[in-house]
């Protein structure tokens, strides 16, 4: 059965740093996508970050770029999301997912997703 598990959310003030982690119970971890994700109340799941299987390529949304990192540990089965110089705009919860193939940003792309983790940001 796969779980992720997220986890490193929580209450910091604006231009914070907060490191997120998602741990996954996942055969073959070093063989999938793994991607972040983000919801406000009321708003649509937003992609925000995703890795390469091997870690090698990263990609991120516009509003993250040059402020969040995402990295894994395929030794660990785990993936992680650096934000720092948080805004508050960027209170969401955080959602980390995986992915065998497909377009990074897409929500469909993704099989299998954590139960979030809540970050807020305050000003």
């Amino acid at each position: 059965q796969v779980q992720l598990v997220e986890s490193g959310g929580g209450l910091v003030q604006a231009g914070g740093s907060l490191r997120l982690s998602c741990a996954a119970s996942i055969h073959y971890f070093s063989s999938y996508i793994m991607g972040w994700f983000r919801q406000a109340p009321g708003k649509e799941r937003n992609f925000v970050a995703a890795i390469s299987d091997s870690g090698g390529r990263t990609g991120y949304a516009d509003s993250v770029k040059g402020r969040f990192t995402i990295s894994r540990d395929n030794a660990k089965n785990t993936v992680y999301l650096q934000m720092n110089s948080l805004e508050p705009e960027d209170t969401a919860v955080y959602y980390c997912a995986a992915a065998r193939f497909g377009i990074w940003t897409q929500t469909t792309t993704y099989n299998y997703w954590g139960q979030g983790t809540q970050v807020t940001v305050s000003s």
